[in-house]
């Protein structure tokens, strides 16, 4: 009888001891909710890193990389071009699928998306999109697109970035307004729930084409609040978690236990971009005066020297013709207060501004308004969440804009789309020129089309000296990207770039060890504390990233 007693205990316990525990990757984002995760339409810093977690691109920026000489195939197998760089042909993979019950990628599905990118109405990248004279399905696996000239960087359109993710014509079609919180692609994560303001739950895409995801679940969780995300960290109810970009933090978590803390590239330049447009700053010398106040060294210096350094041109450094030698205002509060005077401001003049509550750039923006405040100049900061903050500075409500950004590391592309008078915010073709700036179009579309390499950066020189000189804006300093993991976090590869703002969790990207679920959570606090810390080295300032 004790015989068929154990043989029974033993079949009730085997499905215990056989039953793997759902792995749960948790992280802690600094922001109170999503813009939106359309990817056609996601702007925001906290949109940025969850879009790679679910789509694709013809090309891909290989995970952990922002460099162009790593992109690398992702839906499309191979490609090839005309000797005058206008046409190319894509030759898509077979059998991907779409998210849930979507059905295949096609070749239809890749127009659809470059078209979609390429309309205002649907995209907030549409210019980038407009030199596309035509794209079309040759079959169903076979992509041709036209250029209306050639470009610098074609694969960067339709790279896994911004415009270039490839969504589900059907779902985007049948979900209308619903795709901008339940979008479908073919990424190795689906988004499955959606609370306002408190998360943004993913799951595994068991039909990914690279195979399925060792994490089942990912929780991403709004946190705006430093000491409540940073405690949540701590404690462990996060095993990943958006860093702030200061040296303090940087030394505080690089002790904590069982803690890796992660500099990364590409740096986000961060710039004060003048309306020109709106007095006072309709005055030449009123720019020159807030360029003249600015001290970019003691807001790099206060930033701290592993994670930022003084700006060098209204293009970030390491970008394909920056002007690593561009002149720009140096600090002079005595030059700033004499050209006031000269505009009729004696006393002084003050600034309305629209300011995101985003910690890490509100933070920035104080220190210059206090830099601004010795000169005359009084930015008075209207301080509003992030998500109001992007829908009204697009609507130009705001006499300066503190701008924190990285792109496509090109400079063509920071040009077009901070500078060129297409992207004029409150324009058909707007993107993110909040200057009204016009003064380099000449420069920035001849550079363009231009095939010498040499004559091409000598054009983009130009054009940052005219932007640079009629002070459409005022360079700051460059932020590299600051992000937390614990140690049992693997994420499949060197983690040493971001181009999408964030680490891309992968098919690859494991929990070494522990299962993180829910029933897990408590084992893994002990397990934490028994596990030696490793700490990662950041850039060194003297080799700003790009």
């Amino acid at each position: 009888m004790k015989r068929y007693l154990f043989a029974a205990a033993a079949l009730l316990l085997a499905p215990i001891a056989t039953a793997r525990a759902e792995t749960v990757l948790n992280v802690g984002m600094a922001a109170a909710d999503i813009g939106q995760i359309d990817p056609h339409r996601a702007t925001s810093t906290q949109d940025k890193p969850v879009v790679s977690w679910m789509f694709n691109g013809l090309v891909r920026f290989k995970p952990g990389s922002a460099s162009l000489e790593a992109l690398e195939p992702d839906l499309a197998e191979s490609w090839e071009k005309s000797a005058d760089g206008k046409t190319w042909i894509f030759h898509l993979r077979k059998g991907v699928k779409f998210h849930g019950d979507w059905g295949e990628m096609t070749a239809e599905d890749v127009v659809y998306s470059l078209k979609r990118a390429g309309d205002s109405k649907t995209s907030s990248f549409a210019a980038d999109y407009s030199v596309m004279e035509s794209i079309e399905a040759v079959d169903p696996y076979t992509v041709k697109i036209v250029l209306k000239k050639p470009i610098p960087a074609l694969l960067g359109l339709v790279a896994n970035y911004h415009g270039g993710n490839i969504v589900s014509k059907k779902a985007a079609e049948a979900l209308g307004a619903d795709f901008r919180t339940k979008p479908v692609g073919t990424g190795p994560f689906q988004v499955v729930d959606y609370k306002s303001n408190e998360s943004l739950t993913f799951a595994a895409n068991p039909a990914y084409f690279r195979g399925v995801p060792k994490i089942d679940k990912i929780v991403y969780r709004f946190i705006p609040a430093d000491a409540s995300r940073d405690l949540a960290f701590s404690s462990g109810e996060l095993d990943i978690v958006y860093g702030r970009q200061d040296q303090r933090w940087v030394e505080r978590f690089s002790k904590e236990p069982n803690t890796v803390v992660e500099v990364v590239k590409p740096a986000e330049l961060s710039i004060l971009h003048l309306n020109t447009t709106m007095k006072p700053l309709d005055d030449k010398r009123v720019r020159q005066a807030v360029a003249y106040a600015v001290d970019r060294a003691q807001i790099a210096g206060f930033k701290g020297a592993s994670t930022a350094v003084p700006a060098i041109s209204v293009v970030p450094s390491g970008y394909l013709g920056t002007d690593e030698q561009a002149k720009l205002y140096p600090h002079d509060i005595a030059k700033a207060k004499a050209l006031l005077a000269e505009a009729g401001y004696p006393n002084g003049v003050t600034i309305k501004v629209i300011q995101t509550s985003l910690p890490t750039m509100l933070n920035s923006m104080q220190i210059v308004q206090s830099q601004l405040k010795k000169a005359g100049i009084d930015l008075q900061l209207e301080v509003v969440d992030h998500q109001t903050f992007h829908a009204r500075i697009r609507k130009d409500e705001s006499g300066a804009v503190y701008y924190a950004a990285a792109r496509f590391p090109v400079a063509d592309v920071y040009l077009r789309q901070f500078f060129h008078s297409a992207a004029t915010v409150g324009t058909p073709t707007a993107v993110t020129n909040f200057s009204h700036c016009a003064v380099a179009d000449k420069e920035i579309d001849a550079a363009a089309i231009e095939p010498d390499a040499a004559k091409q950066k000598d054009l983009w020189k130009v054009a940052q000296a005219k932007v640079i000189d009629d002070v459409c804006a005022v360079p700051l300093y460059e932020q590299l990207q600051v992000w937390a993991r614990k140690t049992n976090v693997d994420y499949g590869y060197e983690f040493q770039g971001a181009i999408h703002l964030g680490p891309v969790v992968t098919e690859r990207t494991n929990t070494k060890g522990v299962a993180w679920g829910v029933a897990a959570r408590h084992v893994s606090s002990s397990t934490r504390s028994r596990r030696a810390r490793r700490s990662a080295a950041a850039p060194p300032p003297s080799s700003p990233a790009g």
